[in-house]
């Protein structure tokens, strides 16, 4: 089972928003979207664009850069130029903290 670390509290990320947080020594995107929360790797698989710079529409963020879209849920690639998924992290809420899995 993962040890989950907390990440941010739930008021830090308005809904439909994206927001970028430093973990341990990664950067990730946290995404509010219906309630719920998901976190990504922060960095686009194509180009090394920040993520959680882009737009969030539904489950899709896109990246600022080149437009690659990916689905925050899966990580799975919505739009090219990007080929290969982002990495997605396990995600609870307990009360106000937001806790992600990293391992």
């Amino acid at each position: 089972m993962p040890g989950f670390v907390k990440v941010a509290k739930t008021n830090d990320v308005p809904p439909g928003l994206a927001r970028i947080f430093h973990l341990q020594d990664r950067r990730l995107a946290l995404c509010h979207v219906d309630g719920q929360f998901f976190v990504i790797d922060d960095t686009c698989t194509h180009d090394g664009g920040d993520l959680g710079e882009g737009e969030l529409d539904g489950y899709a963020i896109e990246c600022p850069r080149h437009g690659a879209r990916f689905d925050v849920r899966t990580g799975r690639v919505l739009a090219l130029p990007a080929v290969r998924p982002v990495n997605i992290y396990p995600v609870k809420v307990e009360g106000e903290d937001i806790l992600v899995a990293l391992d």
